[in-house]
């Protein structure tokens, strides 16, 4: 009994990775996507469990046929013994794991529909087969694959499990192209910055918690190998950050946190292969030299221009690959010859490339050509959480009403608050701002107004020479506090000086005719009298 709960403790363990992944991948990507990534997480969960338990687990570890291909255990039921119910969980979330690989790199770009596809395809054909040819018998101590005939080693699966899922990543990858703005047209790489780093840290803290039950249960039995295997683990781990920060902070001078995730993934998926049979001072070195491994192809990928983006290919596939090789390289085993080993290693790391690369890349190249795998480029600059499951979100609906303001120049518009949130905060701001430039462009409008009242009533009373103040209404004007008012002030009373001049040259011309019409009169008065001397 102590046995079967281990091995259900530690499916739950490797189903809490899940929760990793999803964390991870959702806060590598953009929030405009950060819904399609979690909904995916979940649906491939689903989706590649109902597959293994229909007829994958059948093909894996069914009665082997000639060692290709299992043909029992359809439709697993309670009825079976409690000991292969238990063993039959923990590999259904080896099925979801290696599935959910794909998920983050080939993030913000796939259709959700394609992704089904694919999920489809690995849980039921390229995991279950692969992992007859190297698990077959694996429940008895038998090996009865024709890899693991051969001798081929994979303890809890860097290959089997990861590689599987990041060659079909590759393969998906190749078809499906970069996102916008990935490469410039020179080729140069730009960095798409994921929206929740901290998130993406809990999700590796959880991976990293869901190995100890990834490679712990996967001797079945709660026996003495099991502490030094948990050991070997978390000191790999180690061993990925450590060599991750250094090798960052040589090449960048500063501790980038993808880097650091990446690399702490990477040593636990190197020593995956081969926890059981080497040492823990070993298990340092599989660890570091995994993270080296998964960097250096990182860099070989962009390279390429091939656009992962959370680095799927790298950590999951040449940190397998490494780590699987390492078997014949540190492992500890009896009789071992290492040059033969190294090449069973070899052929069965080559085997799962050819078979879970190539066959996907055949199958989806030819729906590609039927069925676009990809979202539309318009889809796409609007994120696939509207595009593909018409679920806005606050920070969705902020952006949206910035560029519908940005394009027609309505003030009027406001973002809906939700509170206690910080994109709620960032909307009262920006709703703030907007009111504050709404009052502004009101008053400008108000002052422009002004401005052509004062202008035109100055060029009236010029045009129709009429110099009245009151006829100049500009006393709401007047009342400013500022250049414009004082403007009209001086208008006005220039308006009323000139008036005051008129009126004053009005008397003057008065006086001069009264005093003309005086003297015109004295001189007819003058007159009569010297013509009668």
């Amino acid at each position: 009994m102590v046995d079967l709960l281990w091995v259900l403790l530690c499916s739950g363990l490797v189903f809490l990775m899940q929760a990793g992944f999803m964390c991870v991948e959702s806060g590598l990507t953009r929030s405009k996507n950060s819904i399609n990534v979690v909904v995916k997480n979940m649906a491939d969960f689903g989706l590649s469990v109902a597959l293994f338990w229909i007829f994958g687990f059948a093909i894996m570890f069914g009665a082997s046929q000639s060692g290709w291909i299992g043909a029992s255990h359809f439709f697993l039921s309670a009825g079976a013994s409690p000991k292969f119910v238990a063993f039959f969980l923990f590999q259904a979330m080896f099925c979801g794991t290696a599935t959910t690989i794909i998920s983050g790199a080939v993030a913000e770009r796939l259709k959700f529909s394609a992704y089904l596809i694919i999920v489809s395809l690995v849980s039921g054909l390229i995991y279950p087969f692969f992992g007859h040819w190297a698990w077959n018998g694996l429940f008895d101590g038998d090996a009865n694959g024709w890899l693991g005939n051969l001798g081929f080693v994979d303890f809890a699966g860097s290959t089997v499990v990861h590689s599987v899922g990041a060659w079909v990543s590759l393969a998906t990858l190749i078809i499906i192209g970069s996102r916008q703005g990935r490469f410039s047209t020179e080729g140069k790489s730009n960095n798409i910055q994921g929206s929740n780093l901290p998130f993406s840290m809990l999700g590796a803290l959880l991976l990293w918690f869901g190995w100890i039950g990834f490679n712990g249960g996967s001797t079945l039995a709660l026996n003495n190998q099991v502490p030094g295997i948990i050991l070997n683990t978390i000191i790999a781990g180690v061993a990925g950050m450590i060599t991750a920060a250094i090798l960052s902070w040589i090449q960048h001078h500063l501790l980038e946190v993808e880097l650091l995730i990446n690399g702490t993934l990477a040593g636990l998926v190197a020593v995956t292969a081969c926890c059981d049979v080497v040492s823990a001072p070993l298990a340092f070195v599989v660890g570091s030299t995994g993270a080296s491994v998964a960097l250096l192809v990182s860099y070989g990928l962009i390279r390429m221009q091939i656009d992962d983006a959370v680095d799927a290919v790298a950590v999951h596939g040449g940190a397998g690959a490494w780590g699987t090789l390492c078997v014949a390289f540190f492992g500890q085993l009896d009789d071992i010859n290492r040059g033969s080993q190294l090449l069973v290693q070899l052929l069965g790391v080559g085997i799962c490339f050819i078979w879970a690369f190539g066959l996907p890349w055949l199958i989806l190249k030819g729906v590609n050509h039927f069925f676009s795998l990809r979202v539309t480029a318009e889809e796409e600059l609007m994120g696939l959480n509207i595009s593909e499951h018409h679920a806005k979100t606050d920070t969705y609906d902020l952006f949206q009403v910035m560029d519908h303001q940005a394009k027609t120049s309505d003030l009027s518009l406001r973002v809906p608050v939700e509170p206690f949130t910080e994109v709620g905060h960032i909307a009262t701001r920006y709703n703030q701002v907007m009111d504050s430039l709404a009052r502004n462009h009101d008053e400008n409008i108000d002052t422009l107004e002004q401005i052509y009242t004062l202008t035109a009533a100055a060029a009236a009373a010029i045009e129709n020479n009429r110099f009245e103040p009151e006829e100049l209404e500009l006393y709401g004007i007047c009342d400013r506090n500022d250049e414009l008012g004082t403007l009209a002030q001086v208008l006005q009373q220039l308006v009323a000086a000139v008036q005051q001049r008129e009126q004053d040259l009005v008397a003057v011309k008065a006086k001069l005719n009264a005093a003309q019409q005086a003297l015109e009169h004295n001189a007819s008065v003058q007159q009569p009298k010297e013509l009668t001397e």
